[in-house]
């Protein structure tokens, strides 16, 4: 019927937000006369109140690539419903080989996720 579309985007500006690196890779190009090395960036930031993005960046240094993973992340905000500091309900993803699940729990239960799961849920404020 009536469906309305939930603009879940958020602007940056009138927002504390912190930054966590997820990580860092240096890559290489070869070309006819050796390599170039540059590095590439994973970086998450939220808000610790439903607010959380995530950016790439990449470079020759490795701050200009975390700046430029940090400033894309502001521009990729999403708001994540919580309620109690907690999800409201089951949410099962999968993209290639990953798969998340994520479950409400009790408060004081903490995250139970390793790597960038943990970085994106504490951003997010579960």
């Amino acid at each position: 019927m009536g469906l309305k579309k939930i603009n879940k985007r958020v602007k940056s500006s009138e927002l504390e937000l912190k930054d966590r690196l997820v990580s860092i890779q240096r890559v290489a190009k070869v070309t006819k006369g050796g390599r170039t090395f540059s590095f590439s960036a994973i970086v998450v930031v939220g808000d610790g109140n439903g607010i959380v993005g995530y950016g790439l960046g990449k470079a020759k240094e490795v701050a200009e690539a975390i700046a430029k993973g940090v400033e894309d992340a502001k521009k990729n905000l999403v708001r994540i419903p919580l309620i109690n500091n907690t999800v409201p309900h089951e949410q099962y993803g999968k993209a290639s080989g990953a798969r998340v699940l994520v479950k409400p729990a009790v408060n004081g239960t903490g995250v139970l996720a390793g790597g960038p799961m943990r970085a994106v849920l504490e951003s997010a404020g579960v």
